[in-house]
């Protein structure tokens, strides 16, 4: 049975070691981790997945980023992921109980006639178009590192509320 816990309650080092162990060493040098240069992770909306022997084999970050119009007007977004499962545990569900948990509580935590911040990630169109996210509206979106434009992934109930372009980046108020 899979079971669901806040990821503040996993220790930090193992954390570390299954982010290493789902995208390598080197992930750090991923656009994404440039994007949410120097924010925090959200502790409301990320979790991490234990399996039926109480094994950390999955978590799910969610992280407050920006999309910054050329007139330097910051649009609130929310960075989904990374989305991690241990190697050898992939396949078997993980990824997506928790990414249910986590854009369900993000569901809850809005107040009632007020929809959530829009979510950004980059990945898989063909896993994560199952949660409404697409390509559609983020043609003119840029980001801080390389990246496939097909990859960066929006999940938002009126896209016509951002900007048709900007630069994806941190927060502002972290600088």
């Amino acid at each position: 049975m899979t079971t669901l816990i806040p990821l503040s309650a996993v220790e930090p080092a193992m954390l570390e070691e299954l982010l290493d162990a789902a995208f390598g060493e080197d992930r750090h040098a991923r656009t994404a981790y440039r994007i949410r240069a120097g924010m925090d992770w959200l502790p409301a909306l990320s979790f991490a997945t234990l399996d039926e022997d109480d094994l950390l084999v999955g978590t799910i970050q969610l992280w407050p980023i920006a999309l910054m119009t050329r007139e330097g007007r910051a649009h609130p977004l929310l960075m989904v992921g990374p989305v991690a499962v241990m190697p050898g545990r992939q396949g078997e569900g993980f990824g997506k109980a928790m990414l249910a948990a986590a854009l369900g509580a993000l569901d809850v935590e809005t107040s009632p006639g007020r929809p959530p911040l829009p979510q950004v990630l980059i990945g898989d169109l063909d896993y994560y178009g199952r949660w409404g996210f697409s390509a559609e509206h983020t043609a003119g979106w840029r980001c801080p590192g390389p990246y496939d434009r097909a990859r960066l992934l929006l999940r938002c109930p009126n896209p016509a509320v951002l900007p048709a372009e900007g630069m994806l980046g941190p927060w502002p108020e972290a600088s």
